[in-house]
Formats: C-alpha cells, sequence, structure tokens
C-alpha cells in the first residue's frame, strides 16, 4: 500500500476517530454476509428439497463442493485488499453478492443450486467477511480485541433478527421472491454506505492505528499537516505458514467452523430426531445470536489482556463438550440452553479467529495471511454438513455421529494449552510482527 499521504473529507471532518466509522461499517457488513452464512442458507435447505426434488444427501453435497469452490478465491481476495485496500474491494463484493441473491430467484435445478451456492459462500461468507475483519485490523492495535468483538455483533445480530423474518418471507412470498429482496437490500442499503464509508489503512490519511495513539505509545497528530505517517510491519506470509501458531488457528477454524455448519446446516433434522419441533427448534437462533454477541465481545475484550492461545483452549473445550451433550437436548429450555452454548463457542470462536492473526503476525500482510487461513478453514466447514449427514444415513441418527467427533476439538484444546505454555515461535511472532503493542504471551 502507499506510503504518502491522501485527503478525505470524511476522515479530517470526522468528530470521533474514524476507526469507529470503520468498525460501525464494517459491523454492517458482516450482518450483509449472512445470505451466504450456513445460518441464512439453511432455511431454505428444506425447499430447495422440496420443490425442486432434490434429495438432503445431494443438497449436502452440493453445499460441501460449492463452499470449497467458493474458498478457493479468498488468497485472491487477500492480496487484492492488501493492494488496493478495503473499500475498493468491499464495494465489488457487495455489487456481486447482491446478484447472486437476485439470481436465486431464477434457480430451477441442482445446477442453479450449486452455483447459487459457489456465489454466496464465496463473496459472502468467504470474501467480504475477510474484507470486514481486514478493515478493523488497520484501524486498530491496542484495541484490536475489543474492536473484532464488536464486528462480531454484526453476524450475531443478523443471525438473532433476520432468520425469523426470512422464516416468514418464506412462508409468505416464496424463496424465491425471499431471495429477491435480499438482493435488492443489499444493493439499495448496503452499497452505498460501504462506497461511502469504507477506507483504507489509517497511515494513508496521516493516522496511526487506535484512536489518537502512535505505535510508541505517544499521542499521535491527528491528521493534516505535521501528521507522520506510521509504518504497517509484520511477518511475510511465508514465514507466517510455517509455524505452529498459525495451524493451530488455522486447524481450530477448520474444526469449530466445519462441525458448527454442520450443526447449523441440519439443525432442524437434528432436533427432530429427539422429538423437537420446528417451531420450538426455530427459537434456538435467539438465544443463539444473544450469546454470540456477548462472547464475542466478551473475548474481544480479553484478547486485549490474555493470550488468545490460552482462551482458544476454553473455546474449543466449550465447543466439544456441547456436542457430546447436543442429543440430549429435547425441551424447549434445554434448546434455548444449546442455543446460548453454541452462540457462546459461535462467539468467541469469531473473536479468536479474527483477531488472532494479526495478533501474531502484524498488520502488513494480513490479508494475504488471513487469506490462505479462510480458504482452509472455510473450505473444512464444506465437510461439516457431509461428515455429520453420516449419522443418520449409515448410523440410525445424528448421536453416534456426534459423539464419535466430539474428541477432536477436546483434542486440540490440548494442543493450544501446550502452545501458551510453551510458547510456540517465540521467535517469529516477537520478533518479527513490530506493531503488536503487547509484546509476548507470558
Amino acid at each position: 500500500m502507499a506510503s504518502s499521504n491522501v485527503s478525505s473529507v470524511l476522515v479530517e471532518r470526522s468528530p470521533v476517530y474514524y476507526g469507529w466509522v470503520v468498525l460501525t461499517v464494517a459491523t454492517l457488513g458482516m450482518a450483509a454476509t449472512l445470505p451466504g452464512q450456513t445460518a441464512g442458507i439453511s432455511l431454505f435447505i428444506d425447499a430447495f428439497i422440496e420443490d425442486l426434488g432434490l434429495s438432503r444427501s445431494v443438497v449436502s453435497w452440493l453445499y460441501t463442493v460449492a463452499t470449497v469452490l467458493g474458498s478457493l478465491g479468498l488468497p485472491l481476495a487477500g492480496r487484492l485488499v492488501d493492494r488496493y485496500g478495503p473499500r475498493r474491494v468491499a464495494v465489488v463484493l457487495i455489487a456481486l453478492l447482491a446478484a447472486s441473491c437476485a439470481g436465486m430467484r431464477w434457480v430451477s435445478g441442482w445446477v442453479g443450486v450449486f452455483v447459487g451456492f459457489v456465489c454466496l459462500r464465496g463473496f459472502g461468507q468467504g470474501a467480504l467477511g475477510l474484507v470486514n475483519n481486514h478493515a478493523v485490523n488497520l484501524w486498530f492495535e491496542r484495541r484490536r480485541g475489543l474492536a473484532v468483538g464488536v464486528l462480531g455483533l454484526g453476524m450475531a445480530g443478523a443471525t438473532a433478527l433476520f432468520p425469523p423474518l426470512m422464516e416468514r418471507g418464506l412462508q409468505a412470498y416464496g424463496w424465491q421472491a425471499t431471495y429477491l429482496i435480499m438482493g435488492g437490500l443489499l444493493a439499495v442499503i448496503m452499497l452505498p454506505l460501504g462506497a461511502l464509508l469504507y477506507r483504507d489503512a489509517p497511515e494513508r490519511y496521516g493516522l496511526s492505528p487506535d484512536p489518537g495513539t502512535a505505535p510508541n505509545g505517544n499521542e499521535a497528530p491527528s491528521t493534516g499537516e505535521g501528521a507522520e505517517t506510521a509504518t504497517m510491519s509484520g511477518v511475510r506470509p511465508e514465514a507466517a505458514y510455517r509455524t505452529w501458531t498459525f495451524w493451530l488457528f488455522t486447524v481450530a477454524g477448520v474444526c469449530t467452523a466445519g462441525f458448527g455448519t454442520g450443526l447449523l446446516f441440519h439443525h432442524f433434522s437434528i432436533l427432530e430426531d429427539v422429538g423437537v419441533a420446528r417451531g420450538v427448534a426455530a427459537q434456538f437462533f435467539v438465544p443463539l445470536g444473544v450469546g454470540t454477541a456477548m462472547f464475542n465481545v466478551g473475548t474481544g475484550w480479553l484478547v486485549d489482556r490474555y493470550p488468545p492461545r490460552l482462551l482458544l483452549a476454553l473455546q474449543l473445550g466449550l465447543f466439544g463438550a456441547m456436542m457430546g451433550v447436543l442429543p440430549a437436548a429435547n425441551t424447549t429450555a434445554e434448546v434455548w440452553v444449546y442455543g446460548g452454548v453454541f452462540g457462546g463457542a459461535q462467539g468467541m470462536q469469531q473473536a479468536l479467529l479474527g483477531s488472532a492473526y494479526a495478533y501474531y503476525f502484524g498488520r502488513a500482510h494480513h490479508g494475504t495471511i488471513r487469506g490462505l487461513a479462510n480458504t482452509v478453514f472455510i473450505g473444512g466447514t464444506a465437510l461439516g454438513p457431509a461428515v455429520l449427514a453420516l449419522g443418520p444415513d449409515f448410523l440410525s441418527g445424528f448421536a453416534p455421529i456426534l459423539w464419535i467427533c466430539t474428541p477432536i476439538p477436546l483434542v486440540l484444546a490440548l494442543a493450544a494449552l501446550a502452545g501458551w505454555a510453551m510458547d510456540w515461535d517465540a521467535a517469529v511472532v516477537t520478533g518479527s510482527a513490530g506493531d503488536r503493542w503487547n509484546g509476548g504471551e507470558n
């Protein structure tokens, strides 16, 4: 990214540090990814099965392969956002996501469903989510954890509020019209906001990350004349990819995002297996959104004070325990508890994965590093629905496959504890990530 300062009336006249504006629009941008998130797509699965004559297994595999294909463009998206900045890339992605939603209106067979899944997952859950996270990481360092936690409120709020509204739209207008409405809302609301408010790194405008604070801890000049541009620093991608820490967080993302996607994808069927009616199962999304929001912000606050690897161990342990006891959730109260615990684990995951790569490897190549990580663990999310589908297909229900998979996050939790205790990759993450503010972990 160029080092010379540029002028922006919005940045210069903003009554608050402009990073808070970027955080606000990125939070809305995360809500806008819902059509590409499993929580949004899962509402349409039964309609695809019933109206298009597709089996659940076929839809699951279409979703699996489409998610993998959609994730392959993320390294390129990461490099583009490093080169051109979040603003231009975000505007293009919002337009493509809106067009993808509108295009679902004319889907009439498995080919259309597959292409739609590729576009919704690739542009929405993948690339636009990456750009929103990158924009926030550019503007915050000392408060990075808290900022990324607030960013997660966009997805949490969307998960709590919009699925019930989308379900009403499905019942009132049908799935085709509902998709068309979602595309129109993205084009009319989010696209203009993105074009107006997204901005590139604060150094481009003579600012330093975090409100009024330079990387050396001194007060930084606000903007305009006399503002000295700080230099972004960090670990080069090839060095980051060789660390245990990079792969610990990436594999953990594959695990919890993959199984979490499977749980959401088969949500209504899993609870139907234990006798929970669809109406009660739909209530799950309310505590899910609330729990995600609370733990997202709370974990973000903790990331600014405690090592992410230690917090990752807690998150993986919570997620593994939830999978193990899920087959026993068969009352309304237990469904609400399940939603809250799932939301807690998901909120912790979003805050940790949203900040850990910049925390350990710096900001200079964050888009590229995060792009590969997203490709791996979003590709991994594709496996979740297919793996859990093995339960009803071969094991007489979802409970056996859930119990088989439960040890995986628990083993990863032990690995995260070991990484924290042994301070993996200390020479790389503390010696090369020059814009980390708090030094080592222990």
